[in-house]
């Protein structure tokens, strides 16, 4: 993992210096919705998948010919989960930046009519907001902020028009402890999460 990680930084450190001479530079909107689910490191009781959504702005800065990108967002997401039997929800809203390296495919000279890639690089959330359920006043503490990785997938529609899927693996802690639950004093919750996003660029 540490590999990967020096190698996508030292790929988005080259894209963007060659960005000034031969890169194209483009933006747009994104919008979608992610699945999100807490994976506790105790299997004391279980969770479920909640449905949530995400919307913001995002750049892509392409080098030609090779079909190498790099693909940065800024959205606000909205996530929510439960704990099932304990009567315990949570609601949290972020500011989600995730930066991608992107990798698209021609098939056959048809590139300006159908692209298909795929998609690596970390993801930054800012906790903005949480709104947490509460069982006979035990408290959730969130983490204000959280990192994580995403690998995803998806193709682009007349140059335009991009449809992608991702999941991302939360790297620390989003719930830094409960306390009072059951028997258990301390438990730590990291997000895994699908999200599903349609963009446009102009």
């Amino acid at each position: 993992m540490k590999f990967l990680k020096h190698f996508i930084l030292i790929a988005i450190v080259a894209a963007c210096a060659a960005a000034p001479a031969s890169a194209q530079v483009r933006f747009g909107v994104k919008a979608g919705m992610a699945i999100n689910k807490l994976a506790f490191d105790k299997n004391t009781f279980n969770k479920d998948n909640r449905l949530g959504f995400t919307g913001g702005v995002m750049t892509e800065i392409g080098i030609p010919v090779v079909g190498l990108c790099v693909d940065a967002s800024l959205l606000y997401a909205h996530r929510s989960g439960n704990i099932q039997g304990q009567d315990i929800t949570f609601k949290r809203d972020f500011i989600d930046i995730p930066i991608n390296i992107k990798y698209k495919l021609s098939l056959f000279g048809s590139g300006n009519v159908f692209a298909p890639f795929v998609t690596t690089g970390p993801d930054f959330s800012i906790l903005l907001s949480k709104k947490n359920g509460e069982n006979n006043g035990k408290t959730w503490k969130n983490k204000s902020f959280n990192t994580a990785w995403n690998l995803g997938f998806g193709f682009e529609l007349f140059k335009h028009l991009q449809i992608a899927a991702s999941y991302s693996f939360g790297f620390n802690k989003t719930i830094e402890k409960i306390t009072g639950l059951s028997d258990i004093d301390a438990i730590e919750g990291k997000d895994r999460c699908w999200t599903i996003t349609a963009a446009y660029l102009f």
